[in-house]
């Protein structure tokens, strides 16, 4: 498996051969390469940075290398040990520090393990920021610190406890009225960081807790990207235990999914429609999510007066840039990542958690009923294995031709935006895939959409 070098970190598999893969090797070249970043960054200046882990059965050997190699280039460090990613994002902005390592690859399997790096907003670094770690990371002409000039532990803290509290004192977060309702809930966290944190939020708000796949053992109990294929289990034990809902969440704790009473999906596109409702009910402003997202966040935005929307490319960074550039108030991405810049600039399931039970608790309904509120959009995901001969920019560019008669898009792949739905092709940054993701008014037409443009895509391939 080559290594994954983009917006989103440095991520690879563990083991296997140097510059493939995620080798202790490659673990310290990026390492040194990020440190360098920043202590360019912060001239003549002690330089500290936060290391936060999920619970991956690799990830303890990964942080002991980033932290030694941290310290080896004069870096001190703040060690939050296991931790969502948002937590350390919060962590970051907490303690001041000049940025922040996430290890961590978010929703895929086991044998996956990444760099995700921070600035000291506690934020994703832009493009130009990576880049120049990527180019760093080639540069071997570098001397690191002498005996007298290493770095040191500055602290070791579990700084979970400190992150719900952060959540549960935002002014939206209304805790009485949600620890009145009682809600009881079943939680899946794919045994991972979020089986500690989340059950330990949701009894701070009064709710009874159904505990699911919640020990952090790195042995993930089935496919962590939460989709409805993979949430069977929850399902099933949503409807038994007659629970108010189900949560998941993934390794990471910044996606999150809901379960309705009834075991079906509330639909991950939904959290943040549902969230934004809220939101936009008590603070005016705008919205942003990412071109891959559900036309219901633009339509729910709509209902409420001198509030727009805006589409932002793929990727948490560049959804935050265009939160900024707008003054949003709330934004996201459709895979269940809320971003609430209240508390921070960065998706975080807890606060998604949070401010949709506050909203949930003042309603009359089940969630099957607070469903059917929201403008009935389908999703249909797909994506197709990349080999060496495809060429991606290619069939971009053909498909792009093909349908410059429509509403096309190409900041960020090439969506095409028809009268009742639209499709999005792009080459993924955290896998060697196409995504390929379409959305309609049925199910069947979006399916039936995706099937046309795959097929599409293989002719052009085989030609």
């Amino acid at each position: 498996m080559t290594l994954i070098k983009s917006i989103s970190g440095i991520r690879g598999t563990i083991g296997g051969a140097q510059g493939e893969n995620l080798t202790p090797i490659d673990v310290v070249k990026f390492t040194t390469a990020y440190a360098r970043l920043i202590k360019d960054k912060n001239p003549d200046k002690r330089i500290t940075i936060v290391v936060g882990r999920d619970a991956r059965i690799s990830g303890s050997m990964v942080d002991s290398l980033v932290e030694g190699t941290l310290l080896g280039t004069g870096v001190d460090v703040i060690n939050v040990g296991m931790c969502t990613t948002p937590g350390t994002e919060m962590a970051v902005i907490t303690h001041k520090a000049d940025g922040g390592i996430i290890i961590t690859a978010s929703h895929n399997p086991r044998q996956w393990n990444a760099l995700k790096l921070l600035n000291e907003r506690g934020e994703f670094l832009d493009d130009a920021e990576g880049k120049q770690v990527l180019n760093m990371a080639e540069d071997v002409e570098w001397d690191y610190p002498t005996i007298d000039n290493i770095g040191k532990v500055v602290l070791r803290e579990d700084f979970n406890a400190t992150h719900i509290k952060q959540v549960l004192a935002l002014p939206l977060v209304d805790v009485e009225v949600v620890r009145k309702r009682k809600f009881k809930v079943v939680v899946d966290a794919v045994n991972s960081i979020g089986g500690v944190v989340i059950p330990a939020l949701l009894r701070e708000l009064g709710c009874d807790v159904v505990e699911l796949n919640c020990e952090p053992t790195g042995e993930f109990a089935h496919n962590p990207e939460p989709l409805p294929e993979n949430l069977t289990e929850i399902s099933e034990v949503v409807r038994s235990e007659g629970a108010d809902l189900g949560i998941v969440v993934d390794p990471d704790v910044d996606r999150l999914a809901f379960v309705m009473e009834n075991g079906e999906m509330f639909v991950e596109e939904y959290t943040l429609v549902a969230v934004a409702d809220y939101v936009l009910r008590h603070t005016k402003g705008n919205t942003v999510s990412n071109l891959s997202s559900s036309r219901a966040l633009s339509d729910v935005t709509s209902r409420y007066e001198g509030c727009s929307y805006s589409a932002a490319a793929v990727g948490e960074v560049n959804v935050v840039k265009k939160m900024k550039d707008t003054n949003a108030v709330i934004g996201g991405e459709g895979n269940g990542g809320v971003i609430y810049p209240e508390l921070h600039y960065g998706r975080d399931a807890l606060v998604g958690v949070a401010l949709f039970l506050t909203y949930f608790a003042g309603m009359d309904k089940t969630m099957s009923e607070l469903r059917k509120t929201f403008p009935a959009y389908y999703a249909s995901k797909n994506k197709i294995e990349l080999t060496p001969e495809i060429d991606v920019d290619k069939i971009l560019a053909t498909i792009k031709s093909r349908y410059s008669g429509e509403r096309v898009n190409d900041i960020d792949g090439v969506k095409i935006d028809f009268a009742e739905n639209w499709v999005h092709l792009r080459k993924s940054n955290t896998e060697p895939i196409i995504r390929i993701y379409t959305e309609a008014k049925t199910m069947a037409e979006a399916d039936t959409l995706a099937k046309r443009f795959i097929s599409e895509i293989e002719q052009i391939c085989k030609a």
